[in-house]
């Protein structure tokens, strides 16, 4: 079986296409055309010796997709995102969207950031994938690896920092696109920006919903984004954004159920921050605030095989500043340093169906404060780069808590580059660990983790044809699960896992018109984990010939682990697009998604759909 895997994996990197062009000296995996150039808060990730990849924006709008896990999940080779059916993801019973980088990621180890806002969801421990849309994203910086030493708690296993759209040239410019198809699935988006002078304003809306692909997996979502920026000068700027998403999803419940039940969950979630940066030859960086806050309310369906007499409500709120700023004493050198301060918790209860009688559960909070230092110094005209940096956390539920880094980035060739890392990664236990029902356990301590890494990377053809391979090991400890004491579950810091393997991924720009990439990941893990497959392997072919664009790609999963089954799959996907160009620009697409319908699950018990079809139309003005 290993060995067919392989052959697969092989055959997909040499036959796959993709639109990614990197520049030789990059210290980052570019993966598509990135438009916005100037660095994002924190240190550059550039500066990073992780396995760092960005996003651009031509995969993200060229996918259709109006959620990205999809389209991070085919880029980035040691991701996988769980699904329960065609579209949005929830978080009650039958839950997915549970993030994985490398096998780390249940329970908040990978922490999504929105311009380095981090996004923490302080009652349920549940990601929040249906709040990361496409539609207002410029590019992602994704880390491969522990991000704590910059971000803190929660990047225990790597970091997704979503770049939002900004107006980048003067006068309006903007983009109207719909679409329909299968199961009647609708969506909608619009997004414009305008720019004059020193002032940039750019806005975002979309809806999407869908009747799903089993009765009473209904689905909707609306997403808002707005973003105001005034630049004082070429060396300051300052700016605000806000974004809105509210969404619902309903939930049938396992196949196996001798019937249907109605479960569903209702949130709405705001983020929210003020920034000012600087920009100058020998320093940059800058202050922000912020403010994310969610309402949730959630019908958990059965307790003890009858329809449950209320529902769970809950509000969560993460407040914080961050500063930071990164100086060049000299040549060759670079020194980030930051602070932050995060204030963030909430409260749940139960009310009754019947009279809305509310019943608390639990109303906490946490501080943390964190400051971080790190240091990059070149030599030898760059060919070799150090690095090394640590950051001190204090938390006002379990105290102290260090975070070192160390590594290096050596240039043996103008085309080539390796860069090894240790790093240490960490996870703040959450409030419904610490304080909420029968297995709570207010003294538990932080998640953590070892990562080990070695990248290797080459660019051939005059930086047409672009290679890399990734090796790691992790070693994980102080896992907090629930085990029997005194014969009570109760939640203790017991858990232990290695996980090690290595990813492999190429692009080739074979000409103005054809484009290949391809990405393999390998993963061995010590214990028996959801949702982090043994095999991936992602490879696409796209051909470009005039205002044609045609698309072929596919993605084999082996040795997937549900509650109760191993799954092995492939998805084949094609999409082609015709563009009119009119005084403004008018594409026409449809696309077609398992078009083999292949019969496969990732949450047990929830078959995904088989062969489904889209077509819609964007207009860009």
């Amino acid at each position: 079986m290993k060995s067919q895997v392989i052959l697969s994996a092989a055959l997909m990197l040499a036959s796959s296409v993709s639109a990614s062009v990197i520049e030789k000296n990059d210290t980052t995996n570019v993966l598509g055309e990135v438009v916005v150039l100037e660095t994002s808060a924190k240190a550059p990730v550039a500066l990073l010796p992780l396995d760092v990849k960005i996003v651009g924006a031509d995969i993200i709008d060229n996918s259709t997709e109006t959620n990205l896990l999809p389209v991070l999940q085919n880029r980035i080779p040691g991701m996988f995102v769980t699904e329960r059916g065609l579209a949005g993801y929830g978080v009650s019973g039958g839950a997915a969207g549970t993030v994985n980088i490398r096998g780390v990621g249940g329970g908040n180890k990978v922490l999504f950031l929105i311009d380095g806002q981090p996004q923490w969801a302080g009652v349920f421990g549940h990601s929040l994938p249906d709040t990361y849309v496409t539609n207002d994203v410029q590019k992602v910086e994704v880390v491969s690896g522990p991000s704590s030493l910059l971000y803190g708690s929660g990047a225990m296993g790597g970091s997704v920092n979503l770049i939002t759209r900004r107006a980048m040239h003067d006068g309006l410019e903007g983009s109207v696109r719909a679409m329909g198809g299968s199961y009647g699935t609708q969506k909608y988006g619009v997004k414009a920006g305008y720019r004059h002078g020193a002032w940039n304003a750019f806005a975002a809306a979309s809806y999407e919903s869908t009747d799903g692909n089993r009765r009473g997996m209904d689905y909707w979502l609306s997403n808002q984004y707005a973003s105001l920026g005034y630049t004082s000068s070429r060396h300051w700027e300052v700016g605000a954004n806000v974004m809105l998403t509210e969404t619902k999803a309903d939930n049938p419940g396992s196949v196996d159920l001798a019937m249907p039940i109605e479960m569903w969950a209702k949130m709405f979630r705001t983020t929210t921050s003020l920034f000012i940066k600087n920009n100058y030859d020998i320093s940059s960086g800058g202050v922000q605030a912020y403010y994310n806050w969610g309402k949730h309310k959630i019908d958990d369906g059965l307790k003890n095989g009858k329809p449950r007499d209320y529902l769970f409500n809950s509000k969560d709120y993460n407040i914080g500043v961050t500063a930071f700023q990164t100086i060049r004493p000299w040549d060759g050198n670079d020194l980030s340093v930051g602070v932050d301060f995060k204030h963030w918790g909430g409260e749940a209860w139960n009310s009754a169906k019947a009279d809305g009688k509310e019943s608390p559960i639990t109303d906490r909070h946490v501080n943390e404060i964190g400051a971080y230092a790190m240091m990059q110094q070149a030599f030898f005209n760059n060919r070799l780069s150090l690095n090394a940096g640590a950051r001190i956390e204090h938390s006002s539920q379990f105290g102290n808590e260090w975070i070192p880094q160390a590594g290096f980035i050596y240039r043996p060739w103008s085309a080539s580059r390796m860069k090894f890392s240790y790093g240490k990664g960490f996870r703040s236990p959450n409030i419904r660990e610490l304080y909420m029902y029968a297995p709570r356990n207010p003294e538990l301590m932080p998640e953590s983790m070892d990562n080990f890494e070695v990248e290797l990377r080459h660019w051939f053809l005059d930086s047409r044809l672009n290679t890399g391979l990734a090796l790691y090991y992790i070693n994980g400890d102080n896992m907090i699960q629930s085990v029997m004491v005194d014969g009570v579950a109760k939640n203790m810091n017991t858990g232990k896992f290695i996980n090690k393997g290595f990813e492999l991924d190429a692009s080739f720009a074979i000409n103005s018109e054809w484009n290949v990439t391809a990405n393999y990941a390998y993963l061995h893990t010590s214990t028996d984990i959801l949702a982090a497959p043994e095999h991936k392997v992602f490879g696409e072919v796209a051909y470009s010939p005039g205002n044609w664009q045609f698309t072929l790609d596919a993605m084999g999963v082996w040795g997937l682990k549900t509650e109760k089954t191993t799954e092995h799959y492939t998805l084949l996907n094609a999409r082609v697009a015709y563009t009119f160009t009119f005084n403004k620009p008018l594409t026409l697409f449809v696309k077609g998604e398992n078009l083999t319908a292949a019969d496969y699950q990732i949450n047990y018990g929830f078959p995904m759909p088989r062969a489904t079809v889209m077509a819609g139309l964007e207009w860009k003005f």
